[in-house]
């Protein structure tokens, strides 16, 4: 008999481990399994989602991916979507910094310098940061603690490097990925050179240069990828294909509980019930603890502890003549506490020194050259982080105003947008924390031991597009390797 297997949760971890369990890049062979997704929202994709700007197709989401992890890009090769990739426009960026926009310097690695004269010409480091980063190829400072499996980014790096480097550079672009900070974000899942850099006895920065120094991937190769209409235009391709194969997707129906009926499992959903010889949960960490709790409640609280940060995009169309033309790069990152600037408009905001809702400046028309419009211009403000949920307080309008507001100082924009939207993702950037993979070891073997399960998701070894499909694909290999009683791999 064929064996069935439930996909809970149709986001781009979900969709990929059901498009592995139907054949993959291959056509469906008769010994695929029959697949069936079941997705709590009434669409699939997850945060993959797309909207309509003055015409244009734009990412309301992730607005692209890292080329160096191939698993995007070869799903996109195998659902013939390779034509509509897109590379990235341009390089370079800039931060925030004493005042005013300035370009991030040459040779950094995830914002942690590595040569000590751009950074200084750069003007983000006051002279006595400066002077302290100096002293690192001089007078490194050993690692006391001794060879460790993990370290917080923030206390490593401000340590060996100061705590200047941190605030200015590191936060703004290692804390962005997760939408959190790095006081305690884990070296081993985030940055795991950085880690292996800092209990090395030589200077911080000359063992993270060696230690990232670029493999035999091509230079000419884009560093970032986008698909032309949007990656709302992958879910709907991978949706129409599955559906070929067979698949049955079931929207608007929420996994409520999954239980043991003999060799099998019984997933209650939407109502109703079905029996499945297996189960790949790619829910988020929380709805998984919550499926999990009968069956092993140890993985269950690991799971609970996984805090998530809410953030919101708003995404504005406006007049090609509202910026300035000395824009750099493809945005701007605005560091924690940055204050709003103080131009007239700003000035009883910047006199209680509140900070900044937006953490980034997107210019889209020039980091994706598909977006380019004449006459106009397409900004993209990133708002929320851990710790600050104010935006979840505001309607659309608020927001768009407030935002509005600190772009003037923060970009120059010099008129009211034509055209907004506003898209709220609460609840959905996962925090890695000191031992992040530790805990999600544990949670995998707590799974394998049941049989019959994996996990797959944001919530366990990264939070970008490619490292998403490759955790659904390998909860899928997974669980067809259970079925076939071959020892199971790893879950996620």
């Amino acid at each position: 008999m064929t064996p069935t297997v439930a996909v809970l949760g149709g986001g781009i971890a979900g969709l990929a481990a059901a498009w592995e369990l139907s054949g993959g890049g291959a056509r469906a062979r008769p010994d695929c399994p029959a697949v069936v997704l079941f997705e709590a929202s009434g669409a699939l994709g997850g945060k993959l989602a797309t909207s309509e700007l003055g015409g244009t197709a734009v990412d309301v989401g992730p607005d692209g991916f890292l080329g160096r992890r191939p698993e995007a890009v070869e799903l996109c090769r195998e659902v013939g979507l390779a034509d509509e990739l897109v590379p990235v426009g341009r390089s370079g960026a800039e931060v925030w910094a004493r005042g005013r926009r300035r370009r991030l310097p040459e040779g950094l690695v995830l914002g942690v310098p590595t040569r000590v004269v751009p950074a200084a010409r750069s003007g983000i480091l006051s002279p006595r940061a400066v002077v302290r980063l100096a002293t690192d190829l001089v007078f490194p400072r050993p690692d006391t603690r001794g060879p460790l499996g993990d370290r917080a980014i923030g206390p490593l790096v401000a340590r060996k490097l100061g705590p200047e480097v941190v605030a200015r550079l590191v936060d703004p672009l290692v804390g962005g990925i997760h939408a959190g900070g790095v006081s305690d974000a884990s070296a081993a899942a985030v940055f795991p050179a950085l880690l292996e850099a800092a209990q090395q006895r030589a200077s911080l920065m000359r063992s993270l240069a060696r230690l990232s120094r670029p493999g035999p991937r091509p230079d000419a190769e884009p560093a970032f990828w986008a698909l032309r209409c949007g990656f709302g235009s992958l879910v709907a391709r991978l949706a129409e294909l599955l559906g070929a194969r067979g698949v049955e997707v079931r929207l608007g129906e929420p996994a409520e509980s999954i239980e043991r009926a003999g060799t099998r499992w019984v997933v209650a959903a939407g109502g109703g019930a079905r029996s499945v010889d297996a189960v790949v949960l790619a829910t988020p960490a929380g709805a998984t603890a919550a499926l999990l709790e009968p069956h092993d409640a140890e993985a269950a609280s690991l799971l609970r502890n996984v805090d998530y940060a809410s953030v919101a995009v708003v995404t504005m169309l406006v007049p090609e003549d509202a910026l300035p033309e000395d824009l750099f790069g493809t945005g701007v990152l605005v560091p924690r506490a940055t204050p709003v600037p103080g131009t007239v408009a700003h000035e009883a905001r910047a006199r209680r020194r509140e900070p900044c809702m937006v953490t980034a400046c997107t210019y889209l028309w020039a980091k994706w050259p598909h977006l380019e419009r004449p006459g106009v211009r397409l900004l993209r403000a990133s708002v929320g982080r851990m710790g600050d949920a104010r935006h979840r307080s505001m309607d659309d309008g608020e927001l768009v105003r407030r935002v509005a507001e600190e772009l003037q100082g923060l970009v120059g924009l010099a008129a009211e947008p034509l055209e907004t939207a506003v898209t709220r993702w609460d609840e959905a950037l996962p925090q890695y924390r000191v031992h992040h993979l530790l805990r999600v070891a544990a949670v995998e073997a707590a799974v394998q031991r049941l049989g019959g399960l994996a996990v797959a998701g944001a919530a366990y070894r990264g939070v970008g597009i490619p490292a998403c499909i490759g955790s659904g694909r390998s909860a899928a290999a997974a669980v067809t390797a259970s079925l076939a009683g071959s020892p199971s791999t790893a879950s996620a």
